[in-house]
């Protein structure tokens, strides 16, 4: 059952006026929380909602727009929250709805705003409607709710047909039926305690469009889309005829992701979303086989953002990182839509362990590499994500200079992936260790009782405590950074950047009067000093008009 707060939601105006810039979601800077591994304020280990709330002020001075949390409905946790049991309720183990209402309250007093995840493309096998399916047996209403089919075989003993499961092994799970015997199939393009929803049965839109209202009239200021490709289904459920399919995605247009009907759902939540005052925004999380397919979501009668995975994956390359701003600048730009740029997220390896590493290695990475080049390469590579056209994501952490935690013993482990073996690697908790705020004590300021993942020895050096104040800190750097972001006009918003004649191996582009220079070689380069330096990942020398840029630095400039 859902909770339901005592007090009265903050009231839809007073979305209004968290910020006061019209199209703020065209330039923002959203800060990713993990709500698990971002603060604890019970001493239990697990991060919560009170946690988060506590910290707000840090994050205002971080210099963020808005922040952006990812699940903390009610859940069995068997993916980290992604398996929802009931939408408009929070899990015990992150506090109560009257803790999400204190959380957007007071950020909204601060001037952030909240993003909250939603999850339409599957629920928790706990879910009042699966659980109804289950008891209700073959040719109930309620199945049809859900991919419920027969199996083929002579006993119906194989799988409906031939999709594999994100996480390894097949994409369908045999039930049994209340009179004990070998039963249907569901699907679950994820683990099988998540069985996705069929999308066209009238209930589950219904169902979403009231879960939309809720969290809206509660005040949130928007919704990131999970798995915001794979709602609906090729019809009829066709065979793919590959094994390997992980292989496939990002590559081809599956029968089960990207498919164009999910157009018409956003169009509905769209409209709903319209209604409400404050811009509230849709983020798209979806992983399609080209940005122009990814620019399909973001028309203007659709969602407002979607993940540039595309930029994720890119190497620390100049001529790859420019392929790929041009391919998504000239994508977004016809409909109308802010790019979107990332580094880090929950869900790959941070991009100081992954720029560690030599590149080809995938966004998974098992080793640490060279420590001192990957936060020297994740430096610049801020710099020139935050010099771009669009919108900016950081991932809680990352303005620490965090690598991911790649020596966890296996019993820790808590990734549903990694015990399933054939699936994603399933070493996705390097990146969600929980983050350190001081020096010492339990859990370097996380919590008071420890935390769920272990922490690394002289994580404490890597804290908020030990790096505030000093200059040249990473963290100092990304307060620097989003402040001159802020303040600079030629940053933030546009549709295009204008590519300057550099050496090879550097990336440099002018906005109005600001320019930003990349050296992503392993050798120092020469270039002409363009005004006066706004801000740089790395010391340089300037003389008689001329700059010397250290490898794997970026430096922005301003003639202004």
């Amino acid at each position: 059952m859902s909770q339901q707060p005592s007090a009265a939601p903050a009231p839809t105006s007073a979305v209004a006026t968290v910020a006061g810039r019209h199209d703020w979601w065209r330039d923002a800077v959203i800060y990713q929380v993990y709500p698990r591994s971002f603060a604890d304020s019970n001493g239990d280990g697990m991060g919560d909602l009170e946690g988060v709330r506590t910290r707000l002020p840090y994050l205002r001075d971080l210099g963020v727009d808005a922040v952006w949390l990812s699940p903390f409905y009610a859940s069995p946790q068997a993916d980290a929250g992604y398996d929802v049991a009931d939408y408009r309720a929070v899990d015990p183990m992150f506090g109560t709805l009257l803790d999400a209402d204190a959380l957007i309250r007071d950020a909204h007093a601060l001037g952030l705003r909240i993003i909250v995840d939603l999850v339409p493309n599957h629920s928790s096998d706990q879910y009042e409607w699966f659980r109804r399916a289950l008891a209700e047996g073959p040719g109930s209403p309620s199945r049809d709710r859900y991919h419920f089919r027969p199996g083929k075989g002579k006993n119906g003993e194989l799988p409906p047909n031939d999709w594999e499961s994100i996480f390894g092994g097949p994409a369908w799970t045999r039930v049994t039926e209340p009179d004990g015997t070998p039963g249907e199939w569901y699907l679950h393009l994820f683990a099988p305690e998540q069985p996705d929803f069929n999308w066209e049965h009238p209930a589950v839109g219904d169902e979403f469009r009231s879960i939309l209202r809720f969290w809206l009239d509660m005040g949130v200021d928007g919704f990131r889309i999970d798995v915001a490709h794979g709602m609906v289904k090729a019809e009829g459920l066709p065979d793919l005829g590959s094994h390997e399919q992980l292989k496939l995605l990002g590559n081809d247009v599956m029968p089960f992701f990207d498919q164009d009907g999910v157009h018409a759902i956003y169009r509905q939540w769209r409209r709903i979303l319209d209604e409400y005052s404050g811009e509230r925004i849709f983020v798209a999380e979806a992983w399609t086989p080209t940005v122009e397919r990814t620019a399909n979501y973001v028309r203007p009668d659709e969602l407002h953002q979607a993940f540039n995975f595309q930029y994720l994956g890119t190497h620390w390359d100049a001529e790859e990182l420019r392929t790929v701003i041009d391919r998504t600048l000239d994508a977004m730009r016809p409909v109308g839509a802010p790019a979107t740029w990332v580094l880090s997220n929950h869900d790959v390896t941070r991009h100081a362990t992954r720029f560690a590493n030599p590149a080809g290695l995938g966004t998974q990475i098992r080793l640490a590499g060279d420590r001192a080049l990957g936060l020297r390469r994740a430096r610049a590579a801020t710099l020139l994500m935050l010099a771009l056209p669009g919108s900016a994501y950081v991932y809680q952490g990352e303005e620490l200079g965090l690598p991911d935690v790649v020596d966890l013993p296996d019993e820790v482990r808590q990734d549903p992936a990694y015990f399933r073996g054939a699936g994603q690697d399933g070493f996705r908790d390097g990146c969600r260790v929980p983050i350190p705020w001081t020096r010492e004590g339990s859990s370097y300021g996380f919590g008071d009782g420890g935390s769920w993942l272990p922490q690394p020895a002289g994580w404490g050096e890597l804290s908020v405590e030990a790096q505030s104040g000093v200059p040249g800190s990473t963290l100092e750097l990304y307060r620097e950074a989003l402040a001159v972001r802020r303040s600079t006009a030629d940053l933030g918003a546009g549709d295009a950047v204008e590519w300057l004649r550099a050496p090879e191996g550097v990336v440099a582009f002018r906005r109005g009067d600001f320019v930003c220079v990349a050296n992503t070689t392993a050798e120092s380069v020469a270039m002409p000093a363009y005004g006066r330096v706004l801000l740089a990942s790395g010391e340089i020398t300037e003389a008689a008009g001329e700059a010397k840029v250290p490898a794997d630095t970026t430096v922005w400039w301003t003639r202004a």
